[in-house]
Formats: C-alpha cells, sequence, structure tokens
C-alpha cells in the first residue's frame, strides 16, 4: 500500500503547525494529545471546554472529510485485536513514562527546541525503528 501524496502531506503538516501554534498562542498550552484527553479525566484543571473541542476536531475532521467526498484508507489490522489493545494500553503507559506523547513532544516540544523533548523524541525513534525490525525480520519472518 503506496498513499504519499506530497501535498496533501505539506498541507496536513501546515494544518498541524498552525493549530499548535494557535493553541500555544490562545491558551499557553502544548498540543500533546495524551495531556490533552488526560486532563479531561482528571476534571480538576477548569479547562474542560478547549479540551472537549480539540478531541472533538480529532474525531470530526475525518469525518467532515469522507461527507466532503474524500475516501478514507481502510487500515489493515495485521495483529488481533488482543494485540492491538495490548499495544494501545503500552503506548498509554510510555506516554506516562515519557511525560507526553508523539504529538507533544515531537511536534511541540522540538519546535521549542526542548531538550527533554528532543531527547524523548529520538528514543520513540529509535524503539520504533527496532520493533519494526524485530517483527519484519525477527519474529515475523
Amino acid at each position: 500500500m503506496h498513499n504519499l501524496t506530497p501535498f496533501s502531506g505539506l498541507i496536513g503538516g501546515a494544518l498541524i503547525g498552525l493549530a499548535t501554534a494557535l493553541l500555544m498562542l490562545l491558551t499557553g498550552r502544548i498540543a500533546g494529545i495524551s495531556g490533552i484527553f488526560g486532563g479531561l479525566l482528571t476534571r480538576t484543571t477548569g479547562d474542560a471546554g478547549w479540551r472537549i473541542a480539540f478531541i472533538a476536531g480529532l474525531i470530526a475532521a475525518p469525518l467532515l472529510a469522507t461527507l466532503a467526498g474524500r475516501p478514507l484508507p481502510t487500515p489493515i489490522m495485521p495483529a488481533s485485536f488482543i494485540m492491538i489493545a495490548i499495544a494501545g494500553l503500552l503506548v498509554g503507559i510510555g506516554t506516562r513514562m515519557g511525560s507526553g506523547c508523539t504529538s507533544g513532544h515531537g511536534v511541540c516540544g522540538i519546535a521549542r527546541l526542548s531538550t527533554r523533548s528532543l531527547t524523548a523524541t529520538a528514543i520513540f525513534m529509535i524503539t520504533a525503528i527496532v520493533t519494526v525490525a524485530i517483527v519484519r525480520h525477527g519474529l515475523g519472518g
């Protein structure tokens, strides 16, 4: 499967950058999805409005794209539902251990030249490369 569309990627990346910059300018918050969603679960922050709007936008964007005639790719699930659930749980644990997710560290932290985010993103990338190498070439044949 190959869906390389440089123009769409450029527009999407620009919109992500604009959204993160606007969130920082308007609220002083970093656009890390795990932190935004986690803030909804704690119910002590008092800023649920923008958090709900942000999460709703993540859900609404592909739905609106579909209504506008843009077909969404069908995900290929190479593993069982149990493995996907376990992977999701491990990602959640990792975001807590890393004090943020790839969107917070990779997009916002690197843009702010945060040493912690540069380190975290390098570790994310190395871990992903090693995982793919093991799964595709070590365990997956």
